[in-house]
C-alpha cells in the first residue's frame, strides 16, 4: 500500500491511497440553502468525475429534507446533460427544520445507509456545512462545496454564484439608470446581502453609484448620503444611484427619507431574487466544475469531512470544523476606492469656487 502526503493550503494531510477508495462505492450529491447560479455545473462535475472513477452516484432532491423523505434518485452521465448553462439547481433545494435536531440527523444518516450512499457531497453555504459536520458526526463522510451568491463563506475567497449575481445586478441597475436620468430622480437600489456587503460594494463601483451602504460599515444618512448628493448637485448632476445591501435597511425607507430631506424625487427598487437566477457566468461554470472535481478527488483519496475552497485562484480544502470557525472581513480598500471616485464631485466644486 503506497503512503502519500497530500498537501493543502497551509496544512499537511496524511492518508493511504490505493487508487479508488474501497470504502466508498456510492456518492450522494445534494444542494442546500439558497440556490445559486453554477450549482448545476457543480452537480455535473461531481456526477461525471465520480462515474469516471468508477463510483455510483445518487442525487438527493430538496436538500437534507430529501434524506428524510427518501427523495433520492440514481444519476448517470445523461442525468447531467445540458445543465451546465442552467441557473437554479436540478436537484432542488429546501430548508429543513427537522434536520437541525439530533433525531433528524440520525434519521438522515440512516437514510443514507438504507440508500447505499457511502459519502455525501453538499453544495451550499454555512448552514449546509453545519449539516455536513452533523452528518459526519453520524458517521457519513462529507465534502462541502461553497455555493452562495453572497460570497460570505469565510474559508473561501470565492463562492459559486457570486459573479453571476453581480453581473445580473449591474445589468438591472444599468437599465434603471436610463429612467432615473430621464426623470432627474434618485434611485435607491437594494441588492441581496443580509449580513455581507460584497454584492453591494462591487456593483456600486461597477455602476458608478454615488453612495454604497453595506452592513459591515455604520453610516449616517445626513453625512454620508444627503451631503454628498447636495455637493454633487452643485456640479450640475441631477440624478443619483444609491446602492444598499439588504442588511442595511429597507430601500423604501431610505428613499422616503432622502426625498423628505432633499425634495428630490426618490424611488426604491428591490432587485430581490432575480439575482439568484439566470445562466451562470463563465467564472461560475469553471469554478463550480473545478470544485466538483476536487470534491470527488478528495473522496477517492480517503479524505473526508472537508470544505472545498478557493485561495489565490487555487482550489484548496479545509477541515469542516476549521472552515466553520473562520471569519471573513470585507476588503475596505474597495470602500476607499468607491468613496474616492464619488468624492471627486467635492473637488470639482472646490475648484469651481476658486475660479
Amino acid at each position: 500500500m503506497q503512503q502519500m502526503f497530500i498537501i493543502g493550503y497551509g496544512q499537511e494531510r496524511k492518508g493511504e491511497v490505493t487508487g479508488m477508495n474501497n470504502d466508498i462505492k456510492t456518492i450522494g450529491v445534494l444542494t442546500s440553502g439558497g440556490d445559486a447560479p453554477g450549482m448545476n455545473a457543480a452537480i455535473r462535475a461531481v456526477v461525471r468525475a465520480a462515474i469516471t472513477r468508477g463510483y455510483k452516484v445518487k442525487g438527493v432532491r430538496h436538500g437534507y429534507n430529501g434524506l428524510l423523505t427518501n427523495d433520492i434518485i440514481d444519476m448517470n452521465v445523461r442525468s447531467v446533460s445540458e445543465i451546465i448553462h442552467r441557473g437554479g439547481t436540478i436537484l432542488y433545494t429546501a430548508r429543513c427544520l427537522e434536520f437541525k435536531t439530533l433525531e433528524g440527523q440520525q434519521r438522515a444518516a440512516q437514510a443514507c445507509r438504507d440508500a447505499g450512499i457511502d459519502a455525501l457531497v453538499v453544495i451550499g453555504g454555512d448552514g449546509s456545512f453545519r449539516g455536513c459536520k452533523d452528518m459526519a458526526a453520524q458517521g457519513i463522510p462529507c465534502i462541502g462545496i461553497p455555493g452562495t451568491i453572497d460570497n460570505d463563506i469565510a474559508c473561501s475567497d470565492y463562492t459559486i454564484g457570486y459573479d453571476t449575481a453581480m453581473n445580473t445586478a449591474v445589468e438591472m441597475i444599468d437599465k434603471l439608470r436610463d429612467t432615473t436620468q430621464s426623470h432627474d430622480r434618485c434611485s435607491v437600489v437594494e441588492v441581496m446581502g443580509r449580513n455581507a456587503g460584497y454584492i453591494a460594494l462591487n456593483t456600486g463601483i461597477a455602476c458608478g453609484a454615488l453612495v454604497t451602504l453595506i452592513p459591515e460599515v455604520p453610516y449616517d444618512l445626513e453625512r454620508d448620503v444627503i451631503s454628498r448628493m447636495k455637493a454633487t448637485q452643485k456640479t450640475g448632476k441631477r440624478h443619483f444611484i444609491i446602492i444598499v445591501a439588504e442588511g442595511v435597511g429597507r430601500a423604501h425607507d431610505i428613499a422616503n427619507e432622502i426625498q423628505s430631506r432633499t425634495g428630490i424625487d426618490s424611488r426604491a427598487t428591490v432587485l430581490g431574487h432575480v439575482q439568484r437566477g439566470g445562466s451562470p457566468s463563465l467564472r461560475d461554470r469553471v469554478t463550480a466544475s473545478r470544485m466538483g472535481y476536487h470534491a470527488v478527488e478528495l473522496l477517492s483519496k480517503g479524505i473526508y469531512n472537508r470544505v472545498v475552497a478557493t485561495k489565490a485562484e487555487s482550489i484548496v480544502d479545509y477541515d469542516i470544523a476549521v472552515a466553520l470557525s473562520m471569519y471573513k472581513t470585507i476588503d475596505t480598500s474597495l470602500l476607499d476606492i468607491a468613496g474616492a471616485i464619488s468624492r471627486s464631485c467635492l473637488l470639482y466644486t472646490s475648484d469651481a469656487a476658486d475660479e
